[in-house]
């Protein structure tokens, strides 16, 4: 049973010393690829050196629509451009809107501009982008008509939004990822909403080290002795759907999701949707390998 990890932040500097050992072991478990999502200048560098030293990580570049675009410089567009020339395996991520409660703090027509620039760079380069978006699905979904659609994909990552809205952003080319956060919704709310996302267009995702898979949480893997690298303490990382800010060091190291828990995740959708999660693995494993394996020799037909 193989298993690929749609999206997660290996570089996060919570758990960056820490990275080789949690590969290591989340591979010895069956997932064999990862998609590492940056989230801003800071971090850019160091999903490409994780990708460089590990050829199982697909590495991932964007602008978190928190706070990283209020702190963005002025040469970020350039600079995002310069990892994607420089790295032909890249795709699109972590990208977004967010009016959630971190998300109000910073000026949504900023983040809308932040967003489309990325997701033409995504269009452009026929690569797949990775979507974070808590409560502005219909402005997501507005945007993504008006650039659209998107036969290279585009992944709705962590999705928590309505049954309603998945076939429409199916039909401009999204995929739907899902992650421990989707045991903080109603199970009746989650297996509609499920029901309504097409076998083809699912994903499982960790977004370690966040969103910790709940159910069962006494055996669940955690993140043990994460320690915080000098060089790594300016750095604040806020990725997940409902996560804000936070001052890392200060971050209870105990509930630091282990890429491992993807096998969490797997048996909790497996038994939304009345599958077996050999059946769901292998389900979720091709649609990841499918897409992502397009051109990463620069050249673009």
């Amino acid at each position: 049973m193989k298993l690929f990890d749609a999206h997660c932040h290996l570089q996060d500097p919570r758990i960056f010393d820490k990275a080789p050992q949690l590969i290591a072991a989340a591979v010895d478990s069956g997932v064999v690829r990862f998609a590492v999502n940056g989230v801003s200048e800071k971090d850019w560098h160091l999903v490409k050196q994780i990708s460089e030293s590990y050829p199982c990580v697909i590495p991932c570049f964007g602008l978190h629509p928190c706070r990283y675009v209020v702190e963005r410089t002025p040469n970020w567009l350039n600079t995002l451009k310069q990892f994607f020339e420089a790295t032909p395996s890249a795709a699109v991520g972590e990208i977004g809107l967010d009016k959630g409660s971190q998300g109000k703090k910073v000026d949504f027509t900023d983040q809308v501009n932040v967003f489309r620039q990325q997701l033409e760079i995504a269009k452009e380069l026929k690569r797949p982008a990775s979507i974070h978006c808590v409560r502005a699905f219909g402005d997501l979904l507005q945007i993504m008509k008006s650039l659209g659609p998107f036969p290279a994909g585009v992944i709705l990552h962590s999705y928590l939004g309505s049954a309603e809205m998945v076939p429409e952003f199916a039909n401009l080319g999204a995929y739907f990822s899902f992650s421990g956060f989707l045991m903080s919704m109603k199970v009746h709310k989650a297996k509609r909403m499920l029901k309504m996302v097409p076998s083809e267009r699912i994903l499982l995702e960790t977004d370690a080290p966040d969103a910790l898979p709940k159910s069962e949480l006494d055996s669940a893997h955690l993140v043990e002795g994460a320690s915080l690298p000098e060089e790594l303490q300016s750095i604040e990382i806020s990725s997940a759907p409902f996560a804000g800010a936070r001052d890392v060091s200060t971050f209870p190291k105990e509930a630091l999701n282990h890429p491992e828990n993807i096998h969490k995740v797997l048996i909790f959708v497996a038994s939304l949707v009345e599958m077996t999660k050999e059946e769901l693995a292998e389900v979720t494993y091709q649609n990841a390998v499918r897409l992502f394996s397009y051109d990463t020799c620069g050249g673009q037909s």
